[in-house]
């Protein structure tokens, strides 16, 4: 997942880190000082999610009508920035939606199991603090949003283009609301803590050509592994 703030970092400097070799998740703590937490963070992303604590939680609260307004490759995924508007609110704060971007496959695994994509809703309250909700994506039938936005998917890294076509963050939700929540990292560098995570339970469906077509675009894989739980909870 990249934040607002290191996503944009990392736009001009995506060589700094990555998903294989020297440059893979293994040695993200070792790249920069910046990155330490990557490898001495406690409560890292993502995760697999094996036991959970039923919790009775409430419906989550948002606001998912404004489009978004331009598509970037950044050389790690591809992402789209949104107009301001879109919110949702966790703890009795408002989280506003910053982006939406993609991995495959799937970083947070359920059961031991991944799924081929997984999109990650980036929002963050007035003080920077940063909550995701997770979407994820099973093998199926093409996807009518996917189907509208790859075709626009820029091939340059760094470039960004305005999107064309009208999505909003409702087009790539689930009709079932219930979700997985827990606490957890950025699971990009600079791997910070302290993001609050929800992971929605009923996945949609993608071809495997629309699968194909992202990774094509990207090149190899952008997923890291997931990481220990150290006595985290997960509610659902």
């Amino acid at each position: 997942m990249l934040a607002k703030k290191s996503a944009a970092k990392s736009t001009g400097h995506a060589e700094h880190w990555g998903y294989e070799g020297k440059q893979g998740p293994e040695n993200w703590g070792k790249l920069s000082p910046e990155y330490a937490a990557c490898d001495t963070g406690s409560n890292q992303s993502p995760i697999d999610i094996k036991s959970t604590i039923h919790a009775a939680l409430k419906p989550i609260r948002t606001i998912q009508k404004f489009p978004a307004k331009e598509m970037i490759n950044n050389g790690h995924t591809i992402q789209i920035n949104f107009n301001t508007g879109n919110m949702m609110v966790l703890d009795k704060s408002a989280f506003q939606l910053k982006q939406v971007h993609f991995h495959t496959p799937s970083e947070n695994m359920v059961n031991g199991s991944a799924y081929p994509l997984e999109a990650h809703f980036v929002h963050a309250d007035d003080k920077g603090n940063l909550a995701v909700l997770a979407v994820m994506f099973k093998e199926g039938e093409a996807n009518l949003t996917l189907e509208k936005l790859w075709p626009l998917m820029p091939k340059e890294i760094n470039q960004a283009i305005p999107l064309k076509v009208r999505f909003t963050p409702n087009d790539l939700m689930p009709v079932r609301q219930q979700y997985y929540r827990f606490g957890g990292s950025l699971t990009t560098p600079p791997c910070s803590e302290g993001v609050r995570w929800v992971l929605m339970k009923a996945p949609l469906t993608a071809s495997k050509e629309q699968i194909k077509a992202f990774e094509a675009i990207i090149h190899h894989h952008n997923s890291r592994p997931v990481q220990p739980l150290n006595g985290r909870i997960v509610l659902e």
